[in-house]
């Protein structure tokens, strides 16, 4: 008769840290449309020593799971704007097919310093907007956005991490709305995130995926309805301001490791 394992104490202490790190990231993501993927990713390479495309086969994987439970709930809470959801979600897709096909044979980390430092200038200039940003401040639709999709896609599965970052970011530097933005983005990596990770199990297998993702997974599950929830209560400017200043600290980082 079929049983399930014995939970034992040494398997929760060992889920925990990364259910901690899972809910914390998706936290900042559903609430900033960003950082889920680039605070796992850098956790799993740079202190545990996965390889980076493992790590961001696991990254993706986990992503399927959180980010489905962040749409979900953003859609809920009417933060989606599904023209702009149309626009971007099959390039998006493209992209991530591209990129996770290049990272599992070649090294694709060459780009990633010029991509890092393109960002912290993003999120220094979005820090600036939110400065000058009156409190009634209109907002324009955006006009490139095909093109950033598949950019993001690309740069988010070669990277590890990089749809919000580099979508949300650029959308907002357009002038767009930052609550739907973000939840619309947020939406959106659903289907980027689940073409990505069938993309590394044709090219890896299964075996790409680590144990540390089953913790992640939960941890982000638990945090995905309190960031819609928070998008949603939190003014625009500010909103922005945090963006800005999560692009920053991320970006920089991750330049610091890249170059290190």
């Amino acid at each position: 008769m079929f049983s399930l394992p014995e939970l034992s104490y040494d398997h929760i202490e060992a889920l925990a840290p990364f259910i901690g790190v899972g809910f914390l990231a998706q936290l900042v993501d559903g609430a900033l449309g960003m950082a889920f993927g680039v605070i796992t990713n850098t956790m799993l390479v740079s202190v545990l020593g996965i390889a980076p495309a493992r790590a961001s086969a696991s990254v993706h994987l986990v992503e399927t799971f959180t980010t489905a439970a962040s749409g979900i709930s953003h859609i809920y809470h009417r933060n989606v704007d599904w023209k702009l959801f149309a626009r971007l979600v099959l390039p998006g897709m493209a992209g991530g097919i591209a990129g996770a096909y290049l990272l599992s044979n070649i090294d694709g980390s060459v780009a990633r310093p010029f991509v890092m430092a393109y960002l912290s200038g993003i999120g220094v200039y979005l820090l600036w907007r939110a400065w000058r940003m009156d409190h009634g401040a209109e907002h324009k639709p955006a006009r490139i956005i095909e093109p950033l999709g598949l950019a993001g896609g690309f740069l988010d599965a070669a990277g590890g991490g990089g749809w919000g970052p580099v979508v949300t970011s650029n959308l907002l530097v357009q002038g767009t709305e930052p609550r739907r933005t973000i939840g619309t983005v947020n939406t959106a990596e659903f289907f980027l995130t689940a073409t990505i990770s069938l993309t590394f199990v044709a090219t890896l297998g299964l075996q790409a995926f680590t144990i540390a993702a089953i913790g992640l997974i939960i941890g982000g599950l638990l945090a995905a309805p309190l960031g819609a929830l928070l998008v949603r209560r939190i003014p625009a400017k500010r909103l922005l301001t945090m963006v800005g200043i999560v692009l920053v600290a991320t970006s920089i980082f991750s330049l610091w490791k890249a170059l290190a």
